[in-house]
């Protein structure tokens, strides 16, 4: 279990605190983190995740990583593989690895037991007719014609279903609660159906599979669970947790916890959502860098720490409530600039030849590599006759107050020297291809004498710079909280990913790794692509801008 993790006190901790002190559990405390494989961890999993270790390091505990793989149609081994990868990611080290499907002997002859206590029954209604009898929330339900089947004839027709002996929605297993409860869950749940189908761990084992809300119970009080912690979702489904493990009297109670889940603005943490975003290709992939999939996250430069700071800042509590994008920005802006290394990088080149230097003049600058920490060292840049600078730093008609270059104008070329622009030089359809200027042999680490020059900007040398794919991505969503149109494309924000194809870096960044993550000076922070990046093909993802632009 990993220990450094840091403590905020909440309604759950307090929970805890005050079963400690009675001595409740025996003074254990045992969480679990139970994701169903069929999909990759999204940023909200990423909270439950923080909690549920976080919950077990605080009070030296031990937090299991379960897998809900009760549904083999929608389950696979590359969903459990990918949530592995990321829990180890985030830095937590589970105490157990479990699957639901452990327990699949356990659970049928708990079926057994409660259908000896007359606590369930064999339905062998349709699906549309078990739909209706079930009633709305201002109507009682109607009992199943089925539901007085006697204990003899219940065992066997569910031995017969385990056996294979009937077709997919042929019969259900469903409990004997009361179809009049407010509280629709308690109106005779299903507890298990056939379903025929291969299953990545069991094989062909098993022609029944239990439900989630009669599995999770029983997983947790096998398991030694004592605070079962869950969304807000799931608070209605509490009874029904209840009332399967006092039926069985299983030798532990874990006790449900329910906490509102993560709604982050101008994102999408619907699975269905999700999925869909994949499967209509609006994105490419479950890692996309633009998914808010943990694995997205990472390969678009966000840091584990980032994640859990964000997690702790939020908090735990028990209402749903909108979290300002803002909020993650500025945990990953705290982080990066603190451990990123500064280069410089043009993502729209525009060629400027200074006319004063020899065509073979070069010359190598010393840079600080952090501007605030001496321990990252210094790295030589090249200064050359032909440089590339933003596009979007020359202007022939500047707005108020434009600091930048200007024909006519000058500006300081970072870390190097005043230049000022001569020509304009422009091919046959009237756009800018190349800038002259000449430079100021004094301005080396020193202002210009008798005039102020005001602009800065960043610049790479044409002949030492590295041609690069610089994709700078922003928020998938145009409106804050996206999911209410009819059509999800409708809401996308069409500006969520520009591609630079043709952006200059510095040499330096020849060197980069995979996920090692820079600040390009003025532009924001960027890491090098997990999978695409080579030393050959530099490719650079934009984590997120220098500062919060997104209003204006």
């Amino acid at each position: 279990m990993n220990n450094d993790t840091t403590v905020a006190s909440n309604f759950i901790r307090n929970i805890i605190d005050d079963d400690l002190a009675a001595n409740k559990n025996d003074g254990r405390v045992v969480t679990r983190f139970p994701p169903e494989p069929n999909g990759y961890l999204h940023i909200g999993h990423a909270k439950s995740i923080c909690l549920n270790f976080g919950i077990a390091a605080q009070y030296n505990g031990k937090c299991n990583l379960r897998f809900d793989d009760t549904n083999p149609v929608k389950e696979n081994e590359e969903f459990v593989n990918a949530i592995k990868d990321d829990v180890t990611w985030l830095g937590f080290e589970w105490d157990g690895l479990k699957h639901a499907s452990d327990y699949f002997d356990e659970l049928y002859n708990f079926a057994v037991e409660l259908i000896k206590k007359d606590k369930a029954y064999v339905d062998s209604s349709t699906a549309d007719e078990v739909r209706e009898m079930r009633g709305t929330l201002k109507e009682p339900g109607k009992p199943s014609p089925y539901r007085d089947r006697s204990i003899e004839e219940n065992l066997e027709l569910f031995a017969r279903m385990k056996a294979g002996e009937f077709d997919d929605g042929a019969h259900i297993l469903r409990a004997k609660i009361d179809m009049a409860s407010g509280n629709i869950n308690l109106r005779d749940p299903t507890l298990y159906r056939i379903r025929k189908v291969h299953h990545v761990r069991t094989g062909n084992d098993w022609s029944i599979y239990p439900m989630y809300d009669y599995t999770h119970c029983l997983s947790d009080a096998m398991e030694g669970i004592t605070h079962s912690l869950c969304t807000l979702e799931f608070e209605d489904h509490r009874p029904l947790y209840d009332w399967v493990l006092d039926v069985l009297k299983t030798p532990a109670h874990p006790q449900q916890i329910e906490f509102a889940r993560l709604m982050l603005e101008y994102t999408i943490l619907s699975k269905r959502r999700l999925i869909q975003l994949v499967e209509e290709n609006h994105v490419d992939g479950w890692d996309d860098p633009r998914m808010p999939t943990i694995t997205g996250m990472r390969r678009r430069g966000f840091t584990a720490t980032s994640l859990k700071d964000f997690c702790e800042r939020i908090g735990i509590t028990k209402n749903d409530a909108w979290i300002e994008m803002a909020v993650l920005e500025t945990c990953i802006r705290e982080d990066l600039n603190e451990h990123s290394p500064r280069r410089m990088a043009v993502l729209e080149p525009i060629k400027v030849v200074i006319t004063d230097l020899a065509d073979d003049y070069t010359e190598t600058l010393s840079f600080a590599n952090h501007p605030q920490k001496e321990d990252f060292g210094r790295r030589d840049v090249v200064f050359s006759k032909e440089i590339m600078i933003d596009r979007d730093d020359f202007s022939e008609d500047p707005p108020p107050k434009y600091q930048r270059l200007v024909p006519g104008g000058e500006v300081r070329l970072r870390g190097s020297y005043v230049i000022k622009c001569c020509d304009v030089i422009k091919n046959d359809a009237g756009d800018i291809i190349e800038l002259r200027c000449t430079h100021d042999a004094a301005t080396l680490g020193k202002k210009p004498e008798g005039r102020k020059v005001k602009g800065v900007i960043h610049w790479v040398s044409a002949s030492a710079g590295v041609q690069a794919t610089v994709r700078v991505y922003d928020r998938l969503f145009k409106e804050p909280h996206p999911g209410s149109a009819e059509s999800l494309e409708a809401e996308l924000n069409p500006d969520a990913l520009i591609v630079h194809k043709t952006a200059y870096v510095e040499a330096s960044l020849r060197e980069a790794q995979p996920e090692e993550r820079f600040q390009f000076e003025r532009l924001g922070y960027f890491v090098a692509d997990r999978y695409d990046h080579s030393a050959d093909k530099p490719v650079f993802n934009r984590t997120v801008s220098l500062r919060d632009t997104w209003a204006r």
